[in-house]
């Protein structure tokens, strides 16, 4: 029987499980500090894989890691120099080099047994870019000025491009290889003088891409399918979505299944969300080196699982380690992002409605313009009530139907506003020329209380700017004299918009007019009491106290 599966090979195993699981609730420091101190820990760490040590050694900072670097095994270096030392499809020499320096102790072989394990083409490009190679039979007098290397035959002269640490790093290594094998070395300088960086470059891409692969970084198309759309189904347990479930504390769905696991199904499961991190990694366009996008990245995971969790297991948690052996980790994902989808795909239809754009606006009010534009990114995201605050991912359905609410009452918006401006462009531009401002500048709002206040004036709908010479009767009609709007005014205001409204828009109307009203009366009485009229914010006037 294999020794992994059972006796002491698999002790070990559970062991080490249970290690990487502490480990991992450390910060990065106190990690690196359990694992230099332990009493195996050359062994500990060539046990743990090379994208954990990794990121304990970015965050911790490559000055403060060393000892980690030099205690890694030649193919956990590796990695580190796949993970570190690429941007996207360019290999950068400089990030290289300070690898290399953090992996020199005071043991050449092994500093050496990391250098070999690179593949040939990183080593070539690292010095392709760091010194100018020249055979002495082709130019017997190379220029001496800059610091340099020579093979033991004279034959070949190097000269280092570099300054500081970087050249101290370079000159040890050319040195180090060439007392190694001189022989090898000349070959590795004469092949690198004649082999096209861009090839070099390319070969040493496609290495790498493999390795990644094989860490669990898949090519970029297969990565993207994570984001694919499915249908999450019926919620598990539907409920009323009041706006009080915001201020409920947040279910720890993975915490839950984490809990119910056992320890087998447990490794399982850290698997999965290891291999989704990545994915996710990848279809972000992140690069897998990127720690701190990495962690941006693991919290928008935990989020979008926690969407698909809830849906499926509604407000019963102790649900979730049954849903995880049924779906997978990757599944819940995708039903949680599509939860998020389905709502864009909403808001994107009502973007290609007719009107929905004029004159650089849209045909919403502010609020829910938000909404609508948060949610229409490549990744759906949550408008914040903060003005100035940059959108976040949903994390409960709670926070999703809000979002729903909102598109709801955008799409009632538009319904009425652009039946109010004729239905048709050349209508709406038409109309809007009275105010002489493109509607980007005069506002969805100021529109609204233009139009509102026309039709408590006059008992019309009119799309035009409110005479100054009419505040002090509008806000008779409006107050009555006091400090507030009256009802009949609402209701004097909605007998002539409401005819003019699609049906489902005028729960919306009403709201909105209500608001509308309220701001005006607000703002209006100070106003025509000081004859400050063109400071009102609140309604576009026109007249001799102001446009």
């Amino acid at each position: 029987m294999p020794a992994d599966e059972s006796g002491n090979g698999r002790d070990l195993t559970a062991e080490r499980t249970q290690l990487r699981r502490r480990l991992a609730e450390l910060n990065a420091k106190d990690r690196l500090e359990v694992l230099l101190r332990a009493p195996n820990a050359a062994e500990l760490v060539r046990s743990l894989p090379a994208e954990d040590l990794y990121a304990a050694a970015v965050d911790v900072g490559l000055a403060d890691s060393t000892e980690l670097v030099q205690l890694s095994s030649p193919e956990q270096f590796r990695a580190f120099v796949d993970l570190g030392a690429w941007a996207k499809d360019r290999f950068d020499a400089h990030r290289a080099i300070t690898w290399l320096r953090a992996a020199r102790g005071d043991d050449p072989g092994e500093f050496l047994g990391k250098v070999h394990e690179l593949d040939l083409e990183v080593l070539q490009l690292l010095l392709r870019e760091t010194t100018r190679i020249q055979d002495r039979e082709e130019q017997p007098d190379p220029d001496p000025s800059r610091v340099n290397v020579e093979t033991p035959d004279g034959r070949y002269f190097i000269e280092l491009l570099v300054e500081g640490a970087e050249l101290s790093a370079i000159r040890a290594l050319l040195t180090e290889l060439i007392a190694e094998d001189p022989f090898q070395a000349s070959r590795l300088l004469e092949a690198t003088r004649w082999e096209l960086a861009s090839e070099l470059e390319e070969a040493a891409y496609k290495f790498r891409q493999a390795r990644l692969a094989d860490l669990g970084f898949p090519p970029l198309e297969q990565a993207k399918s994570v984001f694919a759309f499915v249908e999450p189904g019926p919620p598990a347990a539907p409920s009323t979505g009041s706006a009080a479930e915001l201020a409920i504390p947040r279910v720890d769905y993975l915490a839950a299944a984490i809990r119910g696991m056992a320890p087998d199904e447990l490794e399982q499961l850290e698997e999965q969300l290891r291999s989704l991190g990545n994915w996710v990694l990848v279809a972000e366009g992140v690069e897998p080196g990127d720690t701190r996008a990495a962690r941006d990245i693991a919290e928008a995971v935990r989020d979008y699982l926690s969407l698909g969790f809830e849906h499926l297991c509604g407000a019963d948690s102790t649900r979730a380690p049954a849903v995880v052996r049924q779906l997978g980790l990757r599944r819940i994902f995708q039903i949680g992002f599509s939860l998020t989808l389905k709502l864009k795909f909403r808001a994107d239809r009502l973007a290609r409605r007719p009107l929905f754009r004029l004159e650089g606006a849209f045909l919403v009010f502010p609020s829910e313009d938000n909404v609508l534009s948060a949610l229409r990114r490549h990744r759906p995201l949550r408008a914040l009530a903060v003005e100035g605050a940059e959108p976040v991912p949903f994390r409960t359905l709670a926070e999703l139907r809000s979002a729903e609410d909102a598109v709801a009452r955008a799409e009632q918006q538009h319904a009425f506003l652009s039946a109010f401006l004729g239905g048709t462009l050349p209508a709406a531009v038409e109309a809007l020329k009275n105010f002489q401002l493109p509607l980007d500048e005069l506002g969805i709002d100021r529109l609204l209380a233009a139009i509102v206040a026309h039709a408590l004036l006059d008992g019309l709908l009119l799309i035009a700017p409110v005479e100054a010479d009419r505040l002090p009767e509008l806000l008779g009609k409006l107050t009555g004299g006091g400090s507030t709007a009256l009802p009949e005014a609402l209701e004097k205001v909605l007998s002539v918009l409401e005819p003019r409204a699609p049906a489902e828009a005028r729960g919306e109307l009403r709201r909105q007019a209500n608001q509308t009203l309220a701001s005006l009366a607000a703002e209006m009485g100070a106003a025509v009491r000081v004859g400050e009229t063109k400071a009102l914010a609140h309604l576009p006037v026109r007249g001799a106290s102001g446009p």
